[in-house]
C-alpha cells in the first residue's frame, strides 16, 4: 500500500562522476543562460560559506520545521551526493546545524540546498563544505516527519529529481537535467571562450557595441532632443 508523503526510495541514478566533474569551475551564470536563464534557484537561497558545489542531487522533501526525514538521508547518501531539501521556505525552525554538518563532512558528502532555514551560523560559514540555504534561526526543528526522500523535490522554484547534477558559486545555484549535460558543457565551455574574447577586445576598447542601438531600433525606439 503507497503511503504518499512517508517513503523513501533506497536507490537512484547517479550521473558518471567524469561528467558530474566536467562542469568543475564552470561559472554558474553562464551554465544557466545555456538553459535559457529558466533552471537556476531562486536568489533566497544563498550561500552560506565559499565553499564551491558540484555533485548530484540525493533529494528529501520534510515538513516545515522537522528535520526526521534528513537525518535518515544523511545515513543513506554517499559520498559526493548533494543533499537538496524542499522545506517549503520556512523560517520557523532550522532544518540542519554544526552536528549534522559534520556528520555529512564525515561521511563525504558534497554539500546542502535547503529551501529552508538553518542554524550554527558561526561554524558553518567557515566550513569547507558547500552550504546554500534561505535564511537563519536559532530555533531547532522537530522530528516527527512526515517526509520523502528521492522523489522530486521543488527547491528555490526548480523543480529537482534524484540524480540531478548542481553546480554552485557566489551567484547561487544551477540545476542540470544528466541527460542535457553534454550538451549544456559544450555550450557553456562555448560561451567562456567567447567571453575570454570580449574581456580582450575591453581591454582593448574594441568591445562591438553596435547591437544595442539595432536592438532599440528594432523596437522602434523613439530619441527626444
Amino acid at each position: 500500500m503507497a503511503n504518499v508523503g512517508l517513503r523513501i526510495k533506497t536507490t537512484i541514478n547517479r550521473p558518471s562522476k567524469e561528467l558530474v566533474a566536467s562542469f568543475a569551475g564552470l561559472p554558474v551564470a553562464n551554465i544557466g543562460d545555456m538553459m535559457n536563464r529558466t533552471f537556476c534557484i531562486d536568489a533566497k537561497i544563498r550561500p552560506i560559506n565559499a565553499a564551491p558545489l558540484l555533485g548530484s542531487a540525493f533529494t528529501v522533501k520534510v515538513r516545515p520545521g522537522d528535520n526526521l526525514l534528513l537525518h535518515k538521508a544523511l545515513d543513506m547518501a554517499q559520498p559526493g551526493d548533494i543533499m537538496v531539501v524542499d522545506a517549503q521556505g520556512d523560517m520557523s525552525n532550522s532544518i540542519i546545524g554544526e552536528l549534522m554538518v559534520l556528520w555529512a563532512k564525515k561521511r563525504g558528502l558534497g554539500g546542502f540546498v535547503i529551501d529552508g532555514a538553518i542554524r550554527d551560523i558561526g561554524t558553518l560559514k567557515n566550513m569547507d563544505i558547500p552550504i546554500y540555504a534561505a535564511g537563519i534561526t536559532p530555533a531547532g526543528p522537530y522530528k516527527d516527519g512526515p517526509g520523502e526522500i528521492n522523489f522530486s523535490v521543488c527547491c528555490g522554484g526548480v523543480v529537482i529529481n534524484p540524480g540531478d547534477i548542481l553546480v554552485g558559486d557566489e551567484d547561487g545555484v544551477v540545476v542540470i537535467k544528466p541527460e542535457d549535460a553534454p550538451e549544456i558543457l559544450k555550450k557553456t565551455q562555448a560561451k567562456n571562450l567567447a567571453e575570454q574574447k570580449t574581456m580582450v577586445d575591453i581591454e582593448n576598447m574594441a568591445w562591438d557595441r553596435t547591437w544595442v542601438d539595432k536592438a532599440l531600433s528594432s523596437q522602434n525606439c523613439e530619441y527626444i532632443d
